[in-house]
């Protein structure tokens, strides 16, 4: 069928109010908002541009509730709801004054609760530019733990929040990351891919700070992705000089103790004359560091502006006695936002320097880096990262559910909670580990209310596909064995979804009591299975919490986009059937194999100590161990302490768990395993699956002990010959990869004054060191710290316990109380790939994806024989599905990506063409239009500002459809999203 590229008129009344200006709304005036709404400036003089702002962490020493309400203010004294309050009063009151807002999660909130006339106010102060929309987002997120798809995700849902209530003028033109602890790549080329016309950000090492100040480099343009052909992923980008609070002397906010200005000369206190003074030598030392004569000043902080009039009547006075000045002084001060600001550095003309690697580590001092927030709270990592893996589950299946997913047999749900609780989770005090222990506990409680509606969601789903309306069943603890439908039912279904538009196999392990079994696929076709013990170290890790002896262990094939159900069933008890654990001798050589790989263990240790490659025929000598550092308590070089956010060891060597680990195997014809137990609190399972090119390793951690009164950051370390010449990779946000260099910045001088945190990197999910012949590549679950302290050698701090508060904010030690309050214990997985270099990628980054978006596993009692895929065929490995969501009762919002880089694979690396109208059966396409990658912007509309480099100009290009191409077809080049906005029709 003819598919429709639709004009906007036309697809806005198919999808109302998507992308217009809201209906709901009353348009005051014509608006004159964004650049068109700012202040004249002075030629000729230094223009010092005011921004009143306010910082609303959404959770950090509060929770979201007690922050937006102003409870608990024994912990901190802020209220959210009083400051949008305030602040909008007093703009009501004079038509100069300005004020920006970032956090959508408290603005939606406080959005709601307003009557209609406030809402009127409040939209003409939008429209004319007085109350403006900084960033966007639901939160500011964190940018070295957050993985691409979740900020994807939390950005538009704030930016969609501001164009369905505000329109064009709700929509943000400047990014805004003014507290994240360090800054990624990945993060500026989503933010450019969104629009954004420029970037600022408050934090940055002291070092490259002081270098930027000195060179008059602290704004630059950004080339953000080595990928994308330029200027895609170029944005502007500016450090703001006093990270984001007043200059000293100039803070009027109700929890300030600065004197406010006193104006009347009758007065013995009279001093304005002072204050202006003061006020003129600040701005042109701020300005002697600034190419152009506009400077920036950042006038609020963390939860000010309760009570606005303390702000702006002080900032009234300081403009009025600044600009008496200004023939005498060339200071003219004036309200402004960061959009108005960019404006004018826009409007210079000059030509700014690149800027191509990260921000990352952060330090604020010599032995103050920043780096262990990486690893901070591991547990509430892992949560959000499933947490996003379920979330994307829920939105394909409401999409291919239709009504039923939302109103179904199993109650009424919706996928909107889900949404906001990891939008609230990205923030840089949540999933980070950087915030009080109740307030983890809430963002935890957050996630789970909204698997609850997921989960009532994805059965209605599976009934509307699969025509079943029995009891559904979602194991949560599988990862402890815990399963009681599995464990008590002689006969059950196991349905699995597979998120991924391609075929995937998938190991299958389920808690059970019995010994043997029969399991048959959707088409009644016996599957291959195994009974392997379950391990002493899982039963002490689940306590009470489960009773089942043995683990049923099968391979499941799952077709793309789609379903299958396996039917198990108890078969008459034969006790020898169960694979038998073997106790290893000491002495006796130990290795386990399947077709791609052999493992060796040293005889005398227990320890992994060689990788064999059978199908690349190559051998890597391999030792892995734990290990911890001993966190610092502060000695005679700094008192500095290791905390949740600061990783200080006192020692660059760390100290092994134990030197030999007491280990027995299960080998079967499905898996082969080793069991090693290090000490009681850490163990490990190194595993290899039939027909699977990667080896696992499953770790336990905890809870880690104290009583020695020492706080430990525990890692996992490989040694091998490799010739790494002091070089290893990191990802950024789970897409790009960069290298690294031990000891080494690439825009600055360092001087290396903590060598095992200062050298340490977020890893997102995965690092990997190579020579010319070999890469050892490791995948991660979650969002780790890790690096390669010496040649040859790759690490990962996996857990964290410490004693000490690290004087950062949150005012308690990272001692996490774990479930029966003796301390945290976390179980993870690593896979570990050993391929030659050219090879690696085709390896790793499908499995990345795989690991992202694993499969959905749902039982029910009884047998099932179904099988269902939403996709006409498999999406080539390269292109991947990464959003299929409901966007309205018409519509879906979908976007592919191209995951390979250029030169990874001289297959993959490669431009990947798509037909959209041939790749999904589920529905059928009737129309569509391309988006920008924040979904609140048509990308045929988008226009961003040109920046001068040395190089030449980066001028973004117009862009439209090829006519010749029909409107389906999506050609994707190396890491390009695309965004579009279908409308369906279900079949």
């Amino acid at each position: 069928m003819a598919v429709a590229v639709l004009s906007a008129a036309v697809f806005l009344s198919l999808c109302a109010g998507s992308l217009a200006f809201p209906t709901g709304a009353r348009q005051i005036q014509r608006p004159s908002c964004g650049y068109e709404a700012c202040h004249d400036t002075k030629a000729g003089v230094l223009n010092v541009h005011l921004v009143p702002h306010t910082h609303d962490d959404v959770g950090w020493l509060k929770t979201v509730d007690q922050y937006y309400y102003g409870a608990r203010n024994e912990i901190q004294h802020a209220g959210v709801q009083y400051i949008l309050d305030s602040v909008v009063r007093q703009l009501l009151s004079d038509p100069t004054k300005r004020f920006i807002y970032v956090e959508i999660a408290f603005f939606s909130r406080w959005w709601q609760q307003q009557s209609e006339d406030m809402r009127s106010a409040v939209q003409q102060l939008v429209n004319q530019g007085r109350l403006e929309f900084i960033n966007g987002g639901w939160s500011m997120n964190d940018e070295a733990t957050t993985h691409y798809s979740a900020i994807i995700d939390q950005m538009s849902l704030g930016l969609r929040f501001l164009n369905d209530t505000f329109g064009e003028c709700g929509r943000p033109r400047v990014a805004w990351h003014i507290d994240p602890f360090g800054h990624s790549r990945e993060q500026a080329s989503l933010f450019a891919q969104m629009g954004f016309d420029g970037f600022f950000f408050g934090r940055l090492d002291y070092q490259d700070k002081r270098s930027r100040l000195q060179s008059r480099e602290m704004e630059m343009l950004w080339r953000a992705s080595a990928n994308l052909k330029p200027p895609a992923g170029d944005l502007f980008t500016g450090v703001l000089p006093n990270g984001y609070n007043p200059p000293d002397g100039f803070c009027w906010d109700q929890s300030c103790s600065d004197t406010p200005i006193m104006d009347d000369k009758t007065m013995e206190d009279y001093n304005v004359d002072n204050i202006v003074q003061r006020f003129n030598e600040t701005a042109h030392a701020q300005a002697s560091h600034y190419r152009t004569n506009h400077i920036i000043m950042t006038m609020g902080s963390d939860f000010q502006y309760e009570n606005a009039n303390l702000w702006y009547k002080n900032l009234d006075k300081l403009i009025h006695h600044v600009n008496l000045q200004t023939s005498e002084t060339n200071v003219h001060a004036l309200y402004s936002t960061p959009s108005c600001y960019l404006k004018e550095l826009h409007n210079t003309n000059i030509s700014w320097s690149m800027k191509y690697d990260d921000f990352f580590p952060y330090a604020d001092n010599a032995h103050n880096f920043w780096t262990g927030y990486f690893t901070s709270r591991p547990a509430l990592k892992r949560y959000e990262r499933i947490s996003n893996n379920f979330l994307q589950v829920c939105s394909q299946l409401e999409v291919l559910g239709g009504k039923v997913s939302r109103d179904g047999p199993y109650g009424k749900a919706d996928s909107d909670t889900l949404k906001r609780a990891m939008a609230v989770a990205q923030h840089h005090d949540a999933v980070s580990g950087t915030e009080k222990q109740h307030v983890a506990d809430d963002y935890a409680r957050r996630l789970s209310q909204g698997w609850d509606q997921c989960e009532i969601l994805v059965a209605n789903a599976m009934s509307a596909l699969t025509g079943s309306q029995g009891p559904v069943v979602f194991c949560e603890n599988l990862n402890i064995s815990v399963c009681p439908t599995s464990e008590s039912s002689q006969k059950f279904s196991v349905t699995l979804y597979n998120p991924l538009a391609r075929r995937v196999s998938w190991p299958v392990r389920l808690p059970v009591n019995g010994s043997q079994f029969s399991v048959t696929d959707s088409s009644g076709q016996p599957v291959d299975n195994e009974v392997v013990p379950v391990s002493n170290a899982t039963r002490a890790l689940r306590r009470d919490r489960g009773y089942s002896v043995n683990e049923l262990v099968f391979l499941s094939s799952l077709p793309e986009l789609g379903l299958s159900t396996y039917t198990v069933s108890r078969m008459a008890q034969n006790n020898n059937r169960a694979t038998r654990a073997q106790q290893s001798k000491r002495d006796t050589a130990m290795s386990i194999h399947n077709e791609f790989f052999r493992v060796n263990f040293d005889p005398q240790t227990g320890l992994l100590s060689e990788i064999q490659s059978l199908d690349r025929k190559r051998t890597l000598p391999i030792k892995q161990n734990f290990y911890w550092y001993k966190a610092s308590r502060g000695n005679s070089e700094s008192s500095q302490t290791s905390g949740a956010y600061i990783f200080r060891p006192n020692s660059s060597e760390p100290i092994p768990v134990s030197t030999t680990a007491q280990t027995y195997t299960v080998q079967n014809a499905l898996v082969q395993e080793v069991y090693q137990n290090f000490s009681s609190w850490c163990s490990q399972v190194v595993r290899l699956y039939r027909a699977q090119n990667l080896l696992e390793l499953e770790w336990t951690v905890g809870p880690i002990p104290v009583g020695d009164g020492l706080g430990k950051e525990i890692i996992t370390r490989f040694d091998t010959p490799l010739k790494t010449a002091g070089l290893f990779y990191t990802d950024s946000n789970g897409r790009e990869i960069l290298e690294r260099r031990r000891n080494f910045r690439p825009t600055w001088t360092l001087k290396q004054t903590e060598p095992v945190a200062g050298n340490y990197y977020p890893v997102n999910s995965r690092i990997y060191i190579k020579d010319s012949d070999t890469q050892l590549t490791l995948l991660t679950d979650r969002s780790m710290g890790g690096s390669s302290i010496q040649d040859g050698s790759v690490e990962l701090m996996l857990h964290r316990r410490l004693l000490l508060d690290d004087f950062r904010g949150v005012g308690e030690p990272l001692s996490e109380p774990g479930d029966y309050y003796d301390g945290l214990v976390v179980r993870g997985r690593l896979l570990v790939f050993l391929s030659p270099p050219e090879a690696a990628a085709e390896l790793h980054r499908p499995r990345a994806q795989q690991e992202y978006l694993q499969p959905q596993i749902l039982l029910q009692p009884g047998g099932a024989k179904q099988e269902f895929s939403a996709v006409l065929s498999a999406l080539p490995l390269n292109v991947h599905l990464l959003t299929l969501a409901q966007w309205d009762a018409d519509a879906v919002l979908l976007r592919l990506e191209h995951q390979f880089e250029k030169k990874e694979s001289s297959t993959y690396s490669l431009p990947a063409t798509v037909d959209l109208q041939k790749v999904f059966s589920r529905f059928s396409i009737e129309g569509l239009r391309e988006l920008t990658l924040g979904a609140n912007q048509w990308r045929d509309e988008m226009s961003r500002l040109a920046w001068r480099t040395s190089g030449g100009w980066s001028r973004p290009e117009s862009w439209s459809p090829d006519p010749e191409d029909p409107p389906t077809l999506v050609t994707l080049q190396p890491m390009e999203i695309r965004t579009f906005l279908l409308k369906i029709r279900l079949h």
